[in-house]
């Protein structure tokens, strides 16, 4: 087998299965950085092995075998007794076997989600922690989703696994009575992995692809866990709502499509439908919740495909509220992204304005399109044309940067 063959069944299987199987492995190591470690060590084994003795039938089990192979020998050299070594033994045995057959990994990865989300590590670490050992996502990403320097998010992760180790944190499942104060973070981490994947549809970051269909089956399992948690059928909603609309994003030549202009009738109704009938049930908690609120913004916009129309009065009343509960870079930039779309470009000015003022928007993408939208709405054409070439630069998407390039560029004269 060709060297390029088995790079890319390695690169797949990084792709797909990486967070899964880590997940395993630190829940038998009960030691994040040293599973991270040992997986790392196992790719690059099949990269040596892989081209000599062909691509295994099932690689996941392969590197998982190899992974725990490592973490053993780690540990042997490192003094652990022979009794704890059978017992790490017997743990892997299991996962292996799991992994070997069509048993769902991800019931691993969601008791390590509740693992990264114990009171005794730092709360704003939390999510980027999951996104990282569960997720597979690189410092990098993370920190430019949290609008932080990769360097410094690199720091505070290997900060937290090693407080996790040396507080010897369980890699159990909380108790029941437990979850709820843990679920905000990992509905957090789910959404920004979601977040993540939705932006990278066409491969923009390899490490993306694939995440929006994990985030929504995390999801579907969380619901499953806690069906009392108004907040878990709020998220599913919301994730289910924009995936509707997945088909509509890009023409047949592949340009983007902004959602205001995309064809409704290449929505999924199947998808509207179960994300309505959970907003529901959600609403029947009568209790608030920010995703229940996104996901009834995302209705709003999916009800076009009934009424032809967008009602920018529901849209308004909705993001102000999401807005005066969870005000968020995201959010404030997305509620004047929706001033602008109903003719109030002025005031989306303003708003950004004052955001600009009192947090860091100067590498934010969605801050600089939706400023550029607001300028050539309100008639400022050259400072729009700087806006749009400015948040061009910073999408990854090539069709959302071309996009942004043709809306920046001047007019042809005749």
């Amino acid at each position: 087998m060709s060297l390029t063959a088995a790079s890319e069944a390695a690169e797949r299987a990084a792709r797909t299965s990486f967070g899964r199987l880590l997940a395993y492995l630190a829940a038998g190591a009960k030691d994040i950085a040293a599973a991270e470690d040992a997986l790392s060590e196992a790719f690059a084994s099949a990269l040596r092995v892989w081209p000599v003795k062909g691509v295994p039938d099932n690689p996941d089990a392969w590197l998982l075998t190899a992974a725990r192979r490592n973490i053993l020998n780690m540990r042997r050299h490192a003094g652990v007794r022979d009794g704890a070594a059978r017992e790490i033994e017997r743990r892997y045995q299991a996962a292996a076997a799991a992994a070997a057959g069509d048993d769902a990994l991800p019931d691993e990865r969601l008791k390590l989600l509740f693992v990264c989300a114990h009171p005794a590590i730092d709360p704003a670490i939390r999510t980027p922690l999951m996104l990282q050992t569960v997720m597979g996502l690189s410092a990098e990403r993370i920190g430019g989703a949290f609008l932080s320097a990769p360097a410094a998010m690199g720091q505070r992760l290997s900060r937290a696994k090693a407080k996790i180790r040396l507080a010897g944190l369980p890699f159990e499942t909380p108790d029941r009575s437990d979850l709820p104060d843990r679920l905000e973070a990992v509905l957090g981490a789910i959404y920004a992995a979601f977040g993540v994947g939705w932006d990278d549809m066409h491969g923009a970051d390899a490490q993306g692809a694939g995440l929006t269909g994990e985030a929504i089956f995390l999801a579907e399992l969380l619901v499953q866990l806690m069906p009392q948690e108004a907040e878990t059928k709020g998220l599913l909603a919301l994730m289910l709502h924009c995936e509707a609309r997945r088909p509509a994003r890009r023409d047949v030549e592949g340009r983007f499509i902004p959602l205001d202009r995309q064809d409704a009738r290449l929505w999924s109704r199947d998808q509207i439908v179960r994300a309505e009938g959970l907003l529901v049930e959600a609403s029947r908690a009568g209790v608030y919740g920010r995703y229940q609120c996104e996901a009834a913004i995302q209705s709003v916009h999916s009800q076009r495909a009934v009424t032809g129309v967008l009602n920018h009065q529901a849209l308004s009343m909705l993001y102000d509220l999401l807005a005066s509960r969870s005000p968020t870079v995201g959010v404030l930039v997305a509620r004047a992204a929706a001033m602008v779309q109903a003719g109030e470009a002025r005031r989306a000015l303003a708003a950004l304005d004052q955001l600009a003022f009192g947090a860091q928007v100067g590498d934010y993408q969605p801050y600089w399109a939706t400023r550029a939208h607001a300028l050539a709405a309100s008639g400022q054409r050259e400072e729009a044309r700087r806006a749009f070439t400015h948040a061009a630069g910073l999408a990854a998407d090539p069709a959302v940067r071309a996009y942004l390039l043709q809306r920046g560029a001047p007019p042809v004269s005749g």
